[in-house]
This record gives structure tokens, C-alpha cells and sequence, in this order.
């Protein structure tokens, strides 16, 4: 028991951390607040001015038919409703600019995380399960600035005044309040706490299935292609069911908490009815005073249960607010340096020291990688497939950091560099491109976004990608869809290509760019390889052994270590392991590319 409570009430504590977090965006409007909330006031004010306008009307015009009274009593209703007018107007322009300031931070700061964690959480969690968070979550949490949060405000700050008109009217009548109140207390945080358990699963249900949306849009060619459209939309229809329930659930919860809140407030009115007419018989109170009071009491009582919806519906967005807290505080895995150094040219020089590295603590994969690669120098990693090649790439451009050792660049450790320098400084290739759903002129101009035309066109014919652009439809302007699904593969890589020409880097690093490609397209990219390599620093990962033959360097890479390196002939010589992925190669290509020799 004594565990169980203790959890509850750090789950209470984060829960409160993370309302206070969104509430933190409300700070620099501090003045619009107090502004809005003398505006609500006002308005609220004059609102429940009329029930008293009302009793003057019953107790003092009726009876004694004073015209002069009833002419009074309607100029001040028209002036009251002129403030409440100019005063709502003024608010509902406070509220609206609020909000949506507050909201715009909120995003605004949610995707600067979002670009500032580290690859980890991007190999971790599904694209869809990120959109998911933007789509739903964030979403969500925005009605709070939107709407609980002004609705808040704007009842407790009504009941409150009308509280006030009521207790001038009758003190005892308005007691009555207190027993209602308790009584709703009865069952009330049963119902509530039922309500906030169903909405917490209909958030968890509506993640699941935005990420299976998600999935099925960007993998519909595969199942089509293996005949899996049943089995797919039999997974969406699951997940949609999923949702549905929790979300009827959550409804029925919601409309048996709202049916008991009027139940009470209805027992409320009938014991004023009955205590009305007692007064009204001892003459402690007037029926125009009755009147009035039942006027306040239904207002009043009508949004103290706004309020309360209102405070509930907030713990139901706590469940998400917490999610995307959560999120906010993750740590980041890889952070700039605060006063980087800065290399005055960048010659490509690399060293590996001592380098370890393991996507969990437990499982290493780098162990204690030792290499020197000097400026201009082209080197190719080779190995079998699991031994950490892709994974050194992605160590020298910071994508994740070294456990242990270092890796420095011209004479610099790596980590103390800026992000802006070093990963200018590298160019990358891997074996599928990613195209921008733009036109072919802007995927190419990605490499340098602030080239002119003539160095684009420059930078696709020194990539061979200007003869098939100009066979285009629309040339340079084509869309080139959605990841470029409207190019071959090869002629994704040329544009690939072509924004290195406009990037120029130090450093090239070629994660098997042409594994993929034909033998036509994959001259082609060669030759425009050759061309960018001259005089850069140049990694390569190799899928066909007899193409690096010409390297400075041959690094085979073996149980996270840099097993052996030399020359092509100087390997072949000593009979270690590249000699037996070669011959391995020989006796039968097919089965070693395919078991990831590289």
C-alpha cells in the first residue's frame, strides 16, 4: 500500500510539474492578463447587476406603478448592456491574442526540441509516433490556452461576483450552496477520476492509430506489392475500433459525471424554493429578492459546473501535457559545444582514438577503434555486415558521441567544434537519397541554399544529371514528388550528387551509394564520385571488394576494431581477413553480398 501511495503521489507531483510547465508560456503576457481579468470582472459584474435590476422591478416598480423608477431602471439596463458589450469586445480580443501568442511559443518551442535531439530518438521512435505528438498532443494542449484556461477564469470569476450579489440578497439562501456542493463531493471524484482514466486511454488509442495511419500511407506500395491490403486495412480497421471504444467510453463517463452535477444542482433549487416561500412568509425576504436569487443561483450554479467540467477537462490534458513534457525534457543525447572552436580551413585530416561506442550500454559495437586518415586521402571500410561501419559515419558527424576516446578533426576533437562547421565540412551520400517533395531546382540548391541558377545548372552537369533534367517535362522546375518518387534511383543520387558540387565539403563519405543502381547508373555515379573525390578526404563503404582496389587505404573492420589496414596488395599479401572476403567473393558473390559483405 505503502508503494502504491507513494507512486500516486509522484505521479501527482509530475503531473503538477507539467501544468505548471505549459502555464510557464503565460508569463510574458502579464499585462494582457491583468487586463483581461479587470475586463472579465467588469463584464461579469454588470452581468449580475440584471438579477437586481429584476427585484427593484418586482418590489418597487410593479407595486406602486412608478414610471419614473422603470424609466431609470431601463436606461441603466442599456448602459449596462452597451459596458458589457464594449467590455466582452476588449476581452475577446485580450483572450484571443493571449492564446494564440502562448500556443505559437508552445509549438514554437516543442519543435526546437525537436531538431535539437539526437539521432537516437529519431532511430527510436516511428515518424508516426513523432507526427502523432504534433497532431494530437500538442493540438491538444493548445485548447488549454484556447479555451480551459479563459473558461477558468471567466467562471470561477463570475461565480464568485455572483456569490457575492447573493449573500447581499439572503445569507441563508445562499448557504444552501455548501450541502450541494458536498453532496456532489459524494460521488463526484469517482466520477471524475473514471472520466480523466478514460480520456487518458483515448489519448494512448489516438497516438496508436495516427502511427498506424502513418505507416499504412508510407508503406502502401510494399503492401500492395505483396499482396498485404487485407492484412493492412484489417490493422487500420483494429485500431480505429480501438479508438472508437475509448473514445465512447470517455463519452458515456462524461455525459453520467454532467447528468450528476445538474441532479444536485436541481436538489439545490428546490430547497430554495421551499426556504423562499418560508421567507417570504416572515418577511425575510421579497419576491422580487426570491427572484433574484433564483436567477443567480441557476447562473451561478450553471458555471460553477462549467468550472468544474472546465478543471476536470484540464487533469484529462494533463495525461497529454505530461506526454508532451515528457518529451520537452528528454535529455540531448549530443549537445553543441558553448564556445566552439573554430577551424580557419578545414584540410579533412582524421583521427580515431581509442573510440568506443554501443546504442545501449550493455551492448558495445565500437571497441577501442584506432585509425589516421590524412588530408585527401581515400579510404575504404570493408567488413562484414553488424561490425559498425555506417556507425563510425555517424560518429564522425556527431549524430551520436563516442563513449570513450575521441575523434578529432585537422588536430581538433570533434566535440568541440560547432555543428554549422563540422557537418558543412562533410558531405554525405548514402544508398537511398532523400529528395524534398519541391522541384528538382530546390533539391539541388539544398547543398547551398543561397546558389544562383548557373550554379545549379553548373553543379547537375558535373554530376551527369543535366542531360536526363532537360528531358523533363519541366526541366529544373519538375516536382519530383513525395521522397522523389518520380525518379529512378539513379537519377535521385546524381541530383544527390549535385548538391555536393555546390556544397564542395572537405570530407565525402559514401555509405554504399551504389549498391542499388544498375551498371548504367552506376558508371555514371562513379564518374561524377571521381570527380567531386579529387583532392577531398574521401570514406568509403564498399559493397563490391573489386572496386576499391586503387584506395590508399583498405580499413577492414572487425568486432568494432580496426582489424587490418594497408594498401590493396599490401592485404592480399598478408592473407588475413580481406584475403578471405575476397575469395570469399570469388567462390560465390551472390551469397556474400547478400549475407552483408562489404
Amino acid at each position: 500500500m505503502g508503494n502504491k501511495s507513494n507512486m500516486r503521489e509522484k505521479k501527482k507531483r509530475h503531473a503538477w510539474k507539467s501544468y505548471l510547465w505549459t502555464l510557464s508560456y503565460l508569463k510574458s503576457y502579464k499585462k494582457e492578463i491583468v487586463f483581461l481579468i479587470i475586463c472579465i470582472v467588469a463584464t461579469t459584474s454588470v452581468e449580475n447587476l440584471i438579477p437586481k435590476l429584476v427585484q427593484i422591478l418586482i418590489d418597487r416598480v410593479l407595486p406602486h406603478q412608478n414610471m419614473k423608477l422603470f424609466g431609470v431602471l431601463l436606461l441603466v439596463l442599456f448602459i449596462s448592456y452597451v459596458l458589457v458589450y464594449m467590455a466582452k469586445a476588449f476581452s475577446n480580443i485580450l483572450q484571443r491574442s493571449i492564446s494564440e501568442k502562448s500556443s505559437r511559443d508552445l509549438e514554437y518551442s516543442i519543435f526546437l526540441k525537436l531538431r535539437q535531439l539526437g539521432f537516437s530518438y529519431y532511430e527510436q521512435n516511428p515518424s508516426g509516433k513523432t507526427l502523432s505528438l504534433f497532431n494530437t498532443e500538442v493540438a491538444t494542449v493548445l485548447e488549454l490556452y484556447r479555451t480551459h484556461l479563459p473558461s477558468m477564469i471567466n467562471h470561477f470569476l463570475f461565480v464568485a461576483i455572483s456569490v457575492i450579489y447573493m449573500l447581499s440578497i439572503n445569507f441563508y439562501l445562499t448557504i444552501i450552496m455548501i450541502p450541494c456542493l458536498l453532496m456532489y463531493y459524494i460521488f463526484g471524484p469517482y466520477l471524475e477520476r473514471k472520466t480523466a482514466i478514460a480520456f487518458q486511454k483515448v489519448s494512448q488509442e489516438r497516438m496508436v492509430f495516427g502511427q498506424k495511419i502513418y505507416e499504412s500511407l508510407s508503406g502502401i506500395r510494399d503492401f500492395r506489392a505483396f499482396g498485404a491490403d487485407a492484412w493492412d486495412k484489417k490493422k487500420c480497421v483494429d485500431s480505429f475500433e480501438d479508438f472508437s471504444k475509448s473514445v465512447r467510453s470517455g463519452m458515456i463517463l462524461t455525459n453520467i459525471r454532467g447528468s450528476y452535477r445538474r441532479f444536485v444542482s436541481y436538489i439545490g433549487a428546490v430547497a430554495i424554493f421551499y426556504l423562499g416561500y418560508q421567507f417570504i412568509q416572515q418577511g425575510m425576504i421579497s419576491s422580487g429578492g426570491l427572484v433574484a436569487f433564483l436567477l443567480l443561483y441557476f447562473t451561478a450554479m450553471l458555471k460553477l459546473t462549467f468550472l468544474v467540467t472546465s478543471i476536470t477537462e484540464q487533469k484529462n490534458i494533463i495525461t497529454q501535457v505530461r506526454t508532451l513534457y515528457e518529451f520537452y525534457t528528454r535529455s540531448v543525447d549530443v549537445s553543441e559545444p558553448a564556445t566552439p572552436t573554430r577551424l580557419d580551413n578545414v584540410r579533412g585530416e582524421l583521427r580515431f582514438h581509442n573510440v568506443h561506442f554501443g546504442y545501449s550500454k550493455d551492448e558495445p559495437l565500437i571497441k577501442g577503434f584506432d585509425l589516421h586518415i590524412k588530408p585527401g586521402e581515400k579510404v575504404a571500410f570493408v567488413g562484414t555486415s553488424g561490425n559498425g561501419k555506417s556507425t563510425l559515419f555517424k560518429l564522425i558527424g556527431r549524430f551520436y558521441d563516442v563513449t570513450e576516446g575521441r575523434i578529432v578533426l585537422d588536430g581538433v576533437p570533434i566535440d568541440q567544434l560547432s555543428f554549422e562547421q563540422l557537418r558543412s565540412s562533410i558531405g554525405y551520400v548514402f544508398q537511398e537519397a532523400y529528395l524534398f517533395g519541391g522541384t528538382i531546382k530546390e533539391n539541388i540548391r539544398f547543398g547551398l541554399p543561397e546558389a544562383t541558377d548557373e550554379q545549379v545548372y553548373h553543379a547537375a552537369k558535373a554530376a551527369f544529371a543535366d542531360d536526363f533534367i532537360k528531358r523533363l517535362p519541366q526541366k529544373y522546375d519538375t516536382i519530383v514528388g513525395e521522397r522523389g518518387i518520380n525518379l529512378s534511383g539513379g537519377q535521385k543520387q546524381r541530383i544527390s550528387i549535385a548538391r555536393l558540387f555546390l556544397m564542395q565539403p572537405s570530407i565525402l563519405l559514401l555509405d554504399e551509394a551504389t549498391s542499388a543502381l544498375d551498371n548504367s547508373s552506376e558508371n555514371m555515379i562513379k564518374q561524377a564520385l571521381e570527380k567531386i573525390a579529387v583532392n577531398k578526404t574521401t570514406i568509403v563503404i564498399a559493397h563490391r571488394l573489386s572496386t576499391i582496389i586503387h584506395y590508399d587505404k583498405i580499413v577492414v573492420i572487425h568486432d568494432g576494431r580496426a582489424a587490418e589496414f594497408g594498401t590493396y596488395e599490401e592485404l592480399m599479401k598478408h592473407k588475413g581477413l580481406l584475403y578471405e572476403l575476397v575469395e570469399g567473393q570469388r567462390s560465390n558473390p551472390k551469397e556474400n553480398l547478400l549475407n552483408g559483405v562489404s
